[in-house]
């Protein structure tokens, strides 16, 4: 294992966890105003929607399946379905969720590239992120047929144990990681290269998307109705609107 090897599966992870949790932190509390996905329909739509939707179904899924993939104890799931079962629906579900993502994401990046209104009125790290993303599916589309090869679901139980050990800040065995094929270690690091970025990017939006549920349980807003001239002795009752605090 060469040295370049272990720091970038027992040092690197570390690093850019922190700096995703701390940068993200630090960027909410002295720059608010920063804080958004900073759209560019009103520049000029084109193709727009069908990018938008088609990438974040596919990235959606794609992040629920690697975070229950990669984060759930073999000890769990296996009471339901072997390693194997799961690495074959991960092929296939993740087959058909990066394609979506893939084109969703193509659509994006050819707009924010070759439309020079919306080029001009970028920054360098909308551009930049996007390319990452794009190549990081790609890579991740390279790892399919070698999932499939692997039908075991031996390479899913190492990359599973890592992540498992970087997250609960357990001992690393980067060797353990050495003799899997070049695609799954460039996923590897171009997904934490990914979270390195994130608080430096418009990627930051993804925090309100999670925090915007919470909405969902935000209390009624007692607001009274306007005083309009009516006879005395008129009652006006209160009126609940939804959706606001208090």
């Amino acid at each position: 294992m060469s040295a370049l090897h272990g720091f970038l599966f027992q040092v690197y992870p570390y690093i850019c966890l922190a700096v995703f949790l701390a940068g993200s932190l630090i960027r909410f509390d002295q720059n608010q105003y920063s804080w958004k996905s900073d759209s560019s329909q009103m520049l000029r739509a084109g193709t727009l929607r069908w990018g938008s939707n088609l990438f974040h179904i596919g990235i959606l899924f794609l992040f629920v399946g690697h975070l229950v993939g990669l984060f759930t104890p073999h000890g769990v799931y296996g009471i339901f379905i072997s390693a194997a079962t799961k690495q074959m629906l991960a092929v296939v579900a993740g087959g058909v969720a990066g394609l979506l993502c893939f084109a969703g994401l193509t659509l994006l990046l050819h707009r924010r590239i070759f439309d020079a209104r919306i080029r001009h009125t970028s920054h360098p790290t909308d551009i930049a992120v996007l390319v990452v993303l794009w190549v990081q599916l790609v890579v991740g589309l390279i790892t399919l047929p070698f999932s499939w090869q692997h039908a075991d679901g031996s390479v899913m139980l190492i990359l599973a144990d890592w992540a498992q050990r970087i997250v609960t800040l357990r001992p690393v065995d980067a060797a353990a990681l050495a003799a899997l094929p070049w695609p799954y270690l460039l996923h590897v690091v171009l997904g934490m290269t990914i979270f390195l970025l994130f608080p430096f990017s418009r990627l930051v939006h993804i925090w309100s998307g999670f925090a915007s549920i919470s909405y969902l349980f935000r209390p009624y807003q007692v607001v009274r109705a306007r005083r309009l001239n009516l006879p005395p002795n008129h009652n006006q009752p209160d009126v609940r609107l939804p959706g606001a605090g208090d």
